[in-house]
């Protein structure tokens, strides 16, 4: 099995900053796509930021410029830095891997999610 567990979200005023983290942990060959998502009550859950395995980062519009996303590959982690908070960006944060496994019969493919992690930015 393999699991992310996220931490970091929190209460912060609007202007304020949070940093996220994500750690993956199991039976892990290799991570390809780590990434954050975030979801509002009655709507979709979308795109935060995306970040491959040696490729370029990918970033929502309304996040550019304000969000920056990381990984630390020998810890299986990835960062959410979060500037310049608005009421806006208050959901819940999930994060997302893409994980390979060796098995028996093989290379397995997995697409993990985290259980959230909720971030509350006041006006």
């Amino acid at each position: 099995q393999v699991q992310l567990v996220e931490s970091g979200g929190g209460l912060v005023q609007a202007g304020g900053s949070l940093r996220l983290s994500c750690a993956a942990s199991g039976i892990i060959f290799s991570i390809n796509g780590m990434g954050w998502y975030r979801q509002v009550p009655g709507k979709q859950r979308e795109l935060v930021a995306q970040m491959p395995n040696g490729g370029s980062t990918n970033y929502a519009d309304s996040v550019k410029g304000r969000f920056t996303i990381s990984r630390d590959n020998a810890k299986n982690t990835v960062y959410l830095q979060m500037n310049s908070l608005k009421p806006e960006d208050t959901a819940v944060y999930y994060c997302n891997a893409d994980v390979t496994q060796l098995t028996s019969m093989g290379r397995k493919y997995l697409e993990v999610w985290g259980q959230g992690t909720l971030v509350t930015v006041s006006s």
